[in-house]
């Protein structure tokens, strides 16, 4: 058997300082839906590997992203509770014509220009060199994503290296979050991926799972064809308790998307699991070695958002249930691993997927 990372890699504060700025400085991260800044001058707070981000919508319909940090005294420029914290779906704030600091009323544009500074001589502020802290901002299928070093960043699809294409026919762009759930949870981010990358744990920890998803349970999940997709049950086609619901097929799917469960894990922390008729999407905000939130949103398509009988909770109640079962069993490993007996785990066969954030690790430490 493969050996997993070592002990530090999940318990140590100097290994977390490390990947803060080896990983999530470096990476393209995601932040949300590009849905939730509709109107110019609406803005997202996000918290990003220590650093808090305002992504906001421009004039132009564009996005800009920048530090939320005034360059003259370093104030915050909106105060406004973000994510990971924020349970609302949609914009933190909207800034009323321009963005001015609450300090001494510095003021910039959408972009992150600085327009004017109060009482000061244009000899006396250089506004050309004095523009907000720029951070990369994309879009990707309706996601935002934020690079905290634009002159490192990489273009987005590099970060995917091909892996979305199972997804293809899933109309993601015309979904729209309708529901949300913040889950703090004590344990580090890896051991939250590392469970959501195998199914070697479905049968013990997730018994109305495996009832639904039989295939989750056989050979320890060694047999799971990921981009083919998982069949169900005989009948059951959807991610509920019923495994069925009246909402429609996503159109456009095969018919084998029609009745199978997909997913996707996009390092470092956005990871979808998909079915027919929904998508669920859980963005992962590392707090520490030992604290991660994570921010789990429910999307649907805008047509069946529109009936008037529309009603998620069939969906959202069974995926609540399977989350904290998750998020118990995940903080049970990290206990775990706090023991000075435990130096290294071990990746049995059917975890090769595991690996897979190891080997990424490796790549970036």
């Amino acid at each position: 058997m493969e050996s997993t990372l070592p002990r530090e890699a999940y318990v140590d504060d100097a290994w977390f300082d490390r990947e803060r700025d080896r990983i999530f400085e470096s990476q393209w991260l995601c932040v949300g839906r590009d849905e939730e800044v509709p109107a110019p001058g609406d803005h997202l707070v996000c918290e990003v590997a220590g650093e808090s981000v305002i992504v906001t919508r421009q004039r132009d319909g564009g996005l800009a992203a920048y530090v939320n940090l005034c360059r003259h005294r370093g104030s915050r420029l909106s105060d406004a509770p973000g994510k990971p914290g924020q349970e609302t779906v949609g914009p933190s704030g909207t800034f009323k014509g321009s963005i001015q600091c609450p300090y001494h009323g510095w003021t910039y544009s959408f972009d992150g220009r600085l327009r004017a500074a109060p009482f000061l001589e244009s000899d006396e502020v250089p506004k050309e060199s004095l523009p907000l802290h720029h951070v990369a901002v994309e879009t990707w299928r309706g996601f935002l994503w934020v690079h905290l070093r634009p002159s490192a960043a990489q273009p987005l699809a590099s970060q995917f290296q091909g892996s979305e294409s199972h997804l293809a026919n899933y109309p993601l762009a015309d979904l729209r979050v309708t529901s949300r759930i913040v889950y703090p949870i004590a344990a580090n981010w890896k051991a939250i991926v590392e469970n959501y990358n195998e199914c070697y744990h479905c049968g013990p920890v997730h018994p109305e799972l495996v009832e639904l998803v039989p295939a989750f349970r056989q050979r320890g999940g060694s047999d799971l064809d990921w981009d083919a997709g998982i069949p169900h049950r005989e009948g059951a086609w959807t991610f509920t308790s019923t495994g069925t619901t009246n909402r429609l097929p996503f159109p456009g799917l095969t018919e084998e998307e029609r009745t199978r469960h997909k997913g996707l894990m996009v390092y470092p922390n956005l990871m979808l699991s998909v079915s027919a008729d929904h998508i669920v999407a859980f963005t992962l905000y590392p707090q520490g070695p030992a604290s991660t939130t994570v921010v789990c949103d429910f999307l649907f398509h805008v047509d069946e958002i529109a009936k008037p009988d529309f009603d998620p909770s069939d969906a959202i109640d069974f995926w609540d249930m399977v989350n904290r079962q998750d998020w118990k069993i995940c903080e049970s490993v990290q206990l775990g691993m706090t023991s000075r007996r435990f130096q290294t785990g071990f990746y049995a066969p059917m975890e090769d997927y595991s690996m897979d954030i190891r080997r990424y690790i490796d790549g970036l430490m």
